[in-house]
């Protein structure tokens, strides 16, 4: 199935006129990166084909490569560990040429002749329960959440660094052990 220009655009433009998708794309992107995918080659590259595609407890997208940027298979094998389900697919993407004489028309419109590309397109299932797992503006760090805004507060306020000179004064004042 060759996956052409305007069902991306028409895809952008759902994306646009629901907040949900947008909100959905940015928890999922989160997943994506706590997972540290794009530190593996061409991850980056991605471009969004289709999706947000929800499922009752799954959220699908579907990102595109240019072929000789394929993604690290790695990366999408990181994934598999925490229940999502990755599917690479060889497809073809159309799209209209750089119309520069009356030959890169369609024959008898006004219409621009379309090209194919090779391209990957990778299929990212995630479960909704990970993206809620993993909190919007939080760490969790030893079983204890820490609020990004409270360590903000903490920094403009100076408590943090009261905190580390009390604590660098106790070690200081502790005794070794005696040696018996």
């Amino acid at each position: 199935m060759a996956t052409n220009i305007k069902s991306l655009l028409q895809n952008i433009k759902n994306i646009y006129m629901s907040d949900s998708s947008l909100e959905t794309l940015l928890d999922y992107e989160r997943v994506l990166d706590e997972m540290d995918i794009y530190s593996f080659k061409n991850w980056k590259k991605g471009e969004l084909g289709a999706g947000p595609i929800y499922e009752k407890y799954f959220v699908t997208c579907k990102w595109i490569y240019n072929y000789r940027d394929m993604p690290d298979p790695d990366g999408g094998a990181r994934l598999l560990n925490y229940g999502c389900e990755v599917v690479y697919e060889l497809d073809t993407l159309e799209y209209p040429i750089e119309v520069q004489n009356p030959d890169d028309f369609k024959a008898g419109t006004k219409v621009p002749r379309l090209v194919s590309k090779p391209i990957w397109v990778v299929s990212i299932t995630i479960p909704k329960k990970l993206m809620s797992e993993i909190e919007k503006g939080s760490v969790e760090l030893e079983n204890e959440i820490l609020d990004k805004e409270e360590i903000e507060t903490a920094e403009e306020e100076g408590d943090d660094n009261d905190v580390f000179q009390k604590q660098q004064g106790q070690q200081q004042n502790v005794q070794p052990p005696a040696i018996q």
